[in-house]
């Protein structure tokens, strides 16, 4: 007589923990938020307050936080207020909020083209943006507003260009981001002619600018690119869930009921709103938007767009980048994009070299 041994049925596999998320409801309307993605924005948005002190108070007539704080409130030393208030605070601020709307525009292309390099410096649409600014600078002698709307015009120019030449029954990652590869070569060359044409002193002008600065930036930059977040920042956060429903693809997304195609165009529509406010307010400062969504997703542990936490690295970083110039040359002089380019060249060869390990280069 054999015995038979009976093994214990196996056990069920553990599900992961899920997100540890938080649900505010206020009759209709519900709010459903990643409680760790919440912490983490609290926190960049403090990280830049006090990054933004320490940039108020650096220069020849040096200020400490708190006596920078003190000048704010009204009580600070005698001609701080000046220093404060009319040279340097719109200076910081310019700059919180053109790193604010890269950070989020780069997050909404790499989600859109399902790419870590589908940031709008890499794919043109900031080239469109430089392009159209310095139409009106170079050729039409514009003032600032002008200026501003060159920038819009190219950068919208450019998108739809883009996309139309990327469409085929949709336009996907990959395709967006070789074509928009090809536009922004063809808008480079279309710059540098511009600076060959241009008289000597319109081109120095134009130079400066190209390199992404926030010197001689005041109150009404700062006008510009408010107005300009406050249209635009809550169109890319309301359709910040269909964006994560289309990065598990077209054919899902249209099962839950979100329209690829029309979603898809108010996004672009929206990102490079923002990216030509970036560049019209600063300049074309590279590598922000293709570095904050991914230094945001790392920090986040979120698998998704992560918008608002990538904008808040972008403020961090371009703010940041403004104080280690002012630490370096002990003025304003050096170009905010000098930084942000050596930082960025050698996390996008980190990028690259990640990308090619992973097998997807």
């Amino acid at each position: 007589m054999t015995s038979t041994k009976i093994s214990p049925a196996p056990r069920p596999a553990e599900a992961p923990a899920p997100l540890v998320r938080g649900y505010v409801r206020r009759g209709a309307w519900s709010l459903r938020f990643d409680r760790r993605a919440l912490f983490v924005c609290t926190l960049l948005a403090a990280l830049a307050a006090v990054v933004t002190l320490f940039a108020v108070g650096t220069g020849r007539f040096a200020l400490t936080p708190w006596e920078v704080v003190r000048t704010l409130a009204g009580q600070g030393p005698p001609g701080a207020e000046f220093i404060v208030m009319d040279l340097r605070l719109p200076r910081a601020v310019d700059g919180i909020l053109v790193g604010f709307g890269m950070g989020m525009a780069g997050a909404v292309f790499q989600s859109l083209s399902r790419n870590p390099l589908g940031s709008p410096d890499i794919i043109g649409f900031g080239n469109g943006a430089s392009a159209g600014a310095l139409v009106a600078i170079i050729i039409f002698d514009s003032g600032m507003a002008q200026t501003a709307l060159g920038a819009v015009a190219g950068g919208f120019a450019t998108a739809i260009a883009v996309y139309v030449l990327a469409w085929k029954r949709g336009v996907h990652g990959y395709r967006l981001v070789l074509i928009g590869i090809g536009a922004s070569a063809v808008l480079g060359s279309a710059t540098s002619f511009l600076y060959v044409r241009a008289e000597i002193g319109k081109a120095a002008q134009a130079a400066s600018w190209m390199v992404g600065s926030l010197n001689a930036r005041g109150w009404n930059d700062v006008w510009i690119a408010g107005l300009s977040l406050a249209v635009l920042v809550p169109v890319t956060l309301l359709y910040a869930r269909r964006l994560t429903m289309l990065e598990m693809g077209d054919d899902t997304a249209a099962a839950l009921g979100v329209p690829p195609e029309r979603t898809r165009l108010v996004l672009l529509a929206a990102g490079t709103g923002l990216t030509a406010m970036a560049v019209a307010a600063a300049g074309p400062i590279p590598f922000v938007a293709l570095a904050a969504p991914q230094l945001a997703r790392r920090v986040t542990r979120s698998p998704g767009p992560n918008v608002l936490p990538a904008a808040w690295t972008g403020a961090v970083l371009v703010c940041g980048a403004d104080l280690v110039t002012q630490r370096i040359t002990s003025s304003a002089l050096m170009p905010v994009g000098v930084v942000t380019g050596v930082g960025g060249g050698i996390y996008l060869s980190w990028l690259l070299l990640r990308e090619r390990r992973s097998g997807r280069l």
